[in-house]
């Protein structure tokens, strides 16, 4: 437990380190070239745990809390400027290059997406092929026609090598009423088909929107997709210590065979059994090493879903996917480019039209997510492979970049907003605007935050 917080922890401060310096060198390194004197450049807030200073004289800061960062630059709106120096200082640049400064570090957070995208579709991504497992009667996907064994090859004409572009591509279509352009191939669950493809129209309705408001979880089941997976047979994996499974006798790799006389076909219809039975004596047959045994078994009790339920504290033995069920798609340096570059389009697409669908109310505000989440999200990425972590820090950076060029002021969008008024109107926008613009873009933001924070909270608990 322990470890795996360190772990979460250790992921998120990576994360949320390697996302904030690209941001501020963004900001540094163009203000550098404009001729703008950097005083600070700090990776985090509050107390200096590093520090160090250039020959220019800029202090480069790691600060303990990790949840941000800044460059300061020579500016006589914070301070006395000589003379000498002021045509270092911020303020006196011309228009343009403030714009071009302030407009950096977006900039950076998006060029940090396609490389991040870049390294992963060079690195390779494993990814399970699409095909259907079951289709729930009377959903938008039987009413088409798609049935068990077809394989989603495209949606709207966008490729679908695996479950994650087509989940992609379905939330993309929040709040929309229209017809999806879906191509299949047909087949046997299970089996590839090198039958040719079809396209089916999938009719939605409020895509992904209930009354409240809020947006649905998950998409494919919205649309009646249950995904094939390979069958899993009722093989006992790791046992928990002091569990009912272990207190019976059972072990790692006993084959259940029937439960009171009723023959287990797989692994769920064990567990359904389990869970109805709690604090019922069961007798267990199985099969181990080549012998039949029969066991008596007491699963204990706990509740779900405010009901009681029966539970051993034994976990299923892991079942591989055939071969031909798993692609791996692979690119070289050149052919992995145009794909990094479409993906971190698609990404800022969809991040913008969430946003705006938010504010519409077609997606609730309970999607938006604190650090904790951040957290949770990075540690797991981290731990199930180099890929997933450089898609989620795409994700990431491609979110940061957006939100900072929403035109809130305090945020980067906000500043560029009033520049860009400057430059039309020929004159700065007055102070008083600007500290009202600045008190009120605080407080929308300390306001988003603690929302945020309340969703991860609610979701914790």
């Amino acid at each position: 437990m322990i470890f795996g917080s360190l772990q979460t922890l250790a992921a998120f401060v990576i994360t949320l380190g390697i996302l904030v310096s690209i941001h501020e060198f963004g900001h540094f390194w163009v203000a550098r070239k404009c001729g703008v004197r950097v005083l600070r450049f700090s990776v985090g807030f509050g107390k200096s745990l590093w520090t160090w200073t250039d020959k220019l004289g800029t202090e480069y800061v790691i600060a303990l809390i990790p949840l941000g960062g800044y460059v300061k630059m020579l500016d006589e709106r914070e301070g006395p400027v000589a003379e000498h120096e002021r045509h270092e200082s911020f303020n006196a640049k011309p228009v343009l290059s403030r714009i071009a400064i302030v407009a950096a570090g977006p900039i950076a957070n998006f060029i940090l997406a396609v490389f991040a995208l870049w390294l992963m579709y060079m690195a390779g991504i494993r990814t399970i092929v699409p095909q259907v497992g079951k289709v729930l009667p009377d959903s938008p996907a039987a009413v088409a026609g798609l049935v068990p064994g077809d394989e989603i090859v495209s949606i709207d004409g966008e490729e679908t090598p695996g479950w994650q572009q087509i989940n992609m591509e379905l939330l993309s279509s929040i709040g929309d009423t229209r017809d999806l352009s879906v191509g299949i191939r047909a087949g046997t669950p299970g089996q590839l088909s090198s039958a040719a493809v079809r396209e089916k129209s999938v009719a939605i309705s409020n895509w992904l929107v209930d009354d409240s408001g809020e947006g649905i979880a998950d998409p494919l089941r919205e649309l009646g997709i249950e995904p094939y997976t390979p069958p899993v047979p009722a093989v006992l994996g790791e046992l928990t210590p002091d569990g009912a499974a272990q207190a019976a006798g059972l072990e790692a790799g006993d084959r259940i065979v029937a439960t009171n006389g009723q023959p287990v076909q797989d692994w769920l219809s064990w567990v359904h059994m389990i869970r109805a039975s709690p604090d019922r004596e069961l007798q267990v047959e199985l099969e181990r090493g080549g012998q039949t045994l029969e066991l008596a078994l007491t699963p204990g009790v706990r509740e779900l879903d405010g009901k009681p339920s029966g539970y051993i504290g034994a976990g299923v033995q892991q079942v591989g996917w055939p071969d031909e069920m798993v692609r791996k798609l692979q690119y070289n340096p050149v052919a992995a480019l145009p794909r990094a570059l479409d993906s971190t389009w698609t990404l800022t697409s969809m991040t913008v039209e969430s946003l705006w669908k938010m504010v519409v109310g077609l997606v609730s505000v309970k999607n938006l997510s604190g650090p904790i989440t951040i957290a949770k999200v990075a540690g797991a990425s981290l731990q199930s492979g180099l890929e997933n972590f450089l898609y989620f820090l795409s994700m990431l950076s491609v979110s940061l970049g957006v939100l900072n060029l929403l035109p809130i002021p305090v945020l980067d969008g906000g500043h560029l907003l009033f520049y860009l008024i400057e430059l039309v109107r020929g004159k700065p926008v007055s102070e008083r605007v600007q500290m009202l613009g600045l008190k009120i873009g605080v407080t929308f933001v300390v306001g988003i935050m603690m929302l945020a924070l309340y969703n991860d909270l609610s979701r914790l608990f």
